[in-house]
């Protein structure tokens, strides 16, 4: 896919690891010897299916291990560090920054094999290994009247590990949070290999490993917490003449008191190519489309909260559709849960961006994006959980017809309208090496020299999944060779 490109902010390139001497082979043989053939993977053409997230390649790992416990994750991460290379974590490699893509040769750590998922009904917990699938979670947890809520697009295929390592939310986030939010305990392993269990106490070590991305520890298991489901959902759709309207909408209606479970937009380019995938529909002729949970234990609350909704949409000059039932409702979310295989079908590779800004900026923010656009001539849409002020813009390219210097640019512009409406860079998909050459205009140096020392502390050597989030320079190579 496209790599990181340094020329964006003045950046150097990172540092190679120090090594003693051993050979990929060597590492191999010794992963081999302490974990046996089946935990380990050397030939090139196995190792090669490692090197890359859902957007983006990197480099080809020396060696893959997959663990079936913590203490296969300590083995290996002991023997990287006598190697004198880098460790990178992996759950499913649907992350969309760069994040599991290694970005030097090392040790890749894949957790597909840790899917150990214990339910405990009674304290409403699941303790769930770093592999296992976040659908999973809900779907042993439901016959005991509970369910996992965060719902991240990819939750038939990401893994636990993966959705703390980015903080990942997903639609139901505006109403119940992010995945962060349902952690009672973690379980890790440091640079050094050995274990650590942190409960979320007042210095919460565990709250800072989530969303760390691998940088500061490999997350092997967590305990998260449980909610019984609610009894009453309602949908509606409201489509909109410009993307704005829409954002009008959402603001009026969140200030108006409602609470949706959940949020959700999609703009005329979005709408078109989810209709060219799937047909059920939507209106093509709208410049968005708004889809809209209410959800509650009382079906009057939930009736109420649905109405402020729709009056704020219809307020807004909006066209506004009911789910008559379970089905349609069924069809509406299949939409919204289908747009990155319709973007697909348009051009095969995308930047997809993961701003959050202010819900008092969205009618500008989305206007300028739309305008950004325009005025770049590559192919550009938008949707998110506009709710929560996280929006993914997303610049569809092919690099045989679009230039990737001109798809960087754009990401750059569209970062900077999220900075200058007090906005950040991401809310789910994580910095990784996608938008970590915007890290240094969007903290300030004071801040940045914090967040390398807490990097230094956890990670001394700077083994965990380097080049990512934190931008380079003398920093960098200070940190690394110490």
């Amino acid at each position: 896919m496209i790599p990181e490109k340094r020329s964006l902010t003045t950046t150097s390139p990172a540092p190679k690891p120090r090594s003693n001497g051993m050979s990929d082979n060597a590492l191999a043989a010794e992963l081999t010897r302490l974990l046996g053939p089946k935990k380990v993977l050397s030939r090139l053409s196995e190792r090669l299916n490692y090197r890359y997230d859902a957007i983006q390649f990197g480099a080809t790992p020396l060696a893959v291990v997959l663990p079936e416990n913590t203490a296969d994750v300590v083995m290996a991460v002991r023997a990287a560090r006598a190697a004198g290379v880098p460790v990178v974590g992996r759950g499913a490699a649907s992350g969309l920054s760069g994040g599991a893509a290694p970005a030097q040769p090392g040790l890749v750590i894949s957790f597909t094999r840790m899917t150990r998922l214990e339910i405990f009904p009674e304290r409403r917990e699941a303790r769930a290994q770093a592999g296992v699938v976040t659908l999973a979670v809900t779907e042993k947890a439901r016959p005991f009247g509970l369910i996992y809520p965060p719902d991240p697009a990819s939750f038939r295929t990401s893994t636990i590990g993966g959705n703390l390592g980015e903080n990942a939310g997903g639609p139901l986030c505006f109403k119940y949070g992010v995945s962060g939010d349902y952690v009672k305990a973690l379980e890790f392993v440091d640079a050094d290999g050995e274990v650590h269990a942190l409960a979320r106490d007042a210095y919460d070590l565990a709250g800072l490993l989530i969303g760390s991305e691998g940088t500061l520890g490999l997350i092997t298991e967590a305990t998260l917490r449980l909610t019984p489901p609610p009894r009453f959902t309602r949908t509606l759709m409201a489509s909109f003449a410009e993307v704005g309207a829409c954002a009008e909408a959402v603001s009026a209606a969140i200030a108006a008191g409602a609470v949706p479970a959940k949020l959700e937009f999609m703009d005329q380019a979005c709408i078109n190519a989810v209709e060219d995938f799937l047909h059920l529909g939507l209106p093509r002729e709208a410049g968005a489309l708004l889809l809209v949970d209410t959800d509650g234990d009382d079906l009057d609350t939930v009736e109420e909260e649905r109405a402020l909704v729709e009056a704020a949409c219809l307020a807004a000059g909006g066209m506004v559709r009911r789910a008559a039932g379970d089905a349609e409702s069924a069809a509406l979310w299949q939409a919204r849960r289908s747009v990155s295989p319709a973007l697909g079908r348009i051009r095969p590779q995308r930047m997809n961006e993961d701003i959050v800004v202010p819900r008092s900026a969205l009618p500008d923010v989305v206007r300028e994006i739309r305008a950004l656009g325009d005025a770049s001539g590559l192919p550009l849409v938008q949707f998110g959980h506009i709710g929560d002020g996280n929006l993914h813009p997303n610049i569809l390219f092919d690099p045989r017809r679009e230039s990737p210097e001109a798809v960087h640019d754009l990401a750059h512009q569209i970062a900077l309208v999220a900075l200058r409406h007090g906005g950040v860079l991401s809310g789910e998909h994580g910095i990784g090496t996608m938008k970590r050459p915007f890290m240094r205009e969007a903290v300030d140096p004071v801040t940045l020299e914090a967040l390398w020392n807490v990097k230094r502390a956890l990670d001394p050597a700077g083994v965990l999944n380097p080049g990512k989030i934190l931008p380079g320079g003398a920093q960098e190579v200070a940190h690394a060779h110490p």
